[in-house]
């Protein structure tokens, strides 16, 4: 089951004003605050799996493509309403859902992947996830070389640091748990910004100024190796938070040209991830088998501890990942065009976009 590993006290929010203070910071909340109130795990029940299986056949019976299933073509009468309010939850509120139990017994991977894009379809449209065209992610240990800078580090078993993804919602399906280790970590960023805001705000100010980020070889036409963006952002009323350290240290590895991290911007960075880490902000997640994890990237950092596989094929660690462009998404500045893309009112934004490559969804790793 999903557990909050976390015991520190919990400040519910109270008093005067308690309506518009959940508006405005319900994506900034502390591990506490999860625990005390899981509405935010929602349980399938029975009808909603044979609802999900039954839009599964129908799309499949007239041939549909998958990358081509819509909410309107993939109709859950009585989950749709349930995945509108995780969408609001998601991108206007806490940022953060888990969908548990998704029956995977009896469903080939294609059906897997047509229910699990079919859900997706309720809360955004799939955007490719690197230069080969994935609208179809494998979190999967393929042994590549963790260390290496130009490495994406879900293709290893290593730990992966507290970042985001470059869309507005990650989705992961859970098909298989490792021997060991593995656990899924959260942490609202914008709690982030408010402890250091409260405590360091000259962090914060560099925090506001740009680094650079490799795009590990994965470059839009006419666009450089690398592309600079602040880590934290106001636009509009919302803060949201583009936090990659790997990406970063990576550009400073890979590239000499990149003018090398200041004293003050390596503190700033260590700053962001020691609180992501703190117990006080750190959420821990046990993915079990059928459990969809969503988590909105402008408001959520996410992480992952490192595992090991058994030596069987069930005992390998195996995800679904889709990148969401949300049907309803926050105001982003200008800048974030340099990694999203074309920031265009109604049009999918996010994903990474090379000359050549054809969006597609693999069935297996590759």
């Amino acid at each position: 089951m999903v557990q909050a590993r976390i015991g520190l006290g919990w400040e519910p929010m109270v008093g005067p004003g308690r309506v518009d203070r959940i508006l405005k910071d319900a994506g900034s909340w502390r591990a506490a605050n999860m625990r005390a109130d899981q509405s935010w795990l929602i349980r399938l029940s029975d009808a909603h799996q044979a609802e999900i299986r039954a839009a599964v056949a129908r799309s499949a019976a007239r041939g549909e493509a998958i990358e081509g299933i819509s909410r309107e073509s993939f109709d859950l009468p009585r989950l749709g309403p349930v995945l509108d309010g995780v969408r609001r939850d998601v991108m206007h509120g806490r940022g953060l859902a888990v969908l548990r139990g998704l029956e995977l017994a009896g469903l080939a991977r294609g059906a897997l992947v047509r229910a699990f894009f079919g859900i997706g379809s309720h809360l955004g449209t799939a955007r490719p996830q690197n230069a080969a065209g994935h609208l179809l992610g494998h979190v999967y240990d393929l042994g590549e070389d963790a260390s290496d800078p130009a490495t994406r580090v879900y293709r290893t078993a290593a730990r992966q640091r507290f970042h985001v993804d470059s869309c507005d919602i990650v989705g992961l399906l859970c098909l298989r748990k490792p021997r060991s280790g593995g656990a899924s970590l959260l942490c609202s960023s914008l709690a982030v910004v408010e402890e250091l805001a409260a405590t360091r705000p000259d962090l914060l100010a560099v925090l506001r100024r740009p680094f650079v980020y490799d795009r590990k070889n994965e470059v839009p036409e006419g666009k450089s190796p690398h592309y600079e963006i602040p880590i934290v952002h106001e636009w509009r009323g919302r803060t949201s938070v583009y936090f990659a350290r790997d990406f970063i240290e990576a550009a400073q590895r890979r590239f000499p040209d990149v003018a090398r991290l200041t004293s003050e911007q390596v503190e700033a960075l260590d700053a962001v991830e020691r609180l992501a880490e703190s117990p006080a902000l750190r959420l821990e997640l046990d993915f079990e088998p059928g459990d969809i994890q969503l988590v909105h990237n402008h408001v959520v950092l996410h992480a992952r501890d490192a595992y090991e596989d058994g030596p069987a094929p069930d005992e390998k660690r195996h995800l679904l990942r889709l990148w969401l462009s949300a049907h309803d998404p926050r105001p982003l500045p200008p800048v974030f065009a340099e990694r999203y893309g074309p920031l265009v009112e109604g049009r999918p934004r996010g994903g990474i976009a090379v000359p050549g490559a054809v969006p597609r969804i693999p069935m297996e790793p590759e």
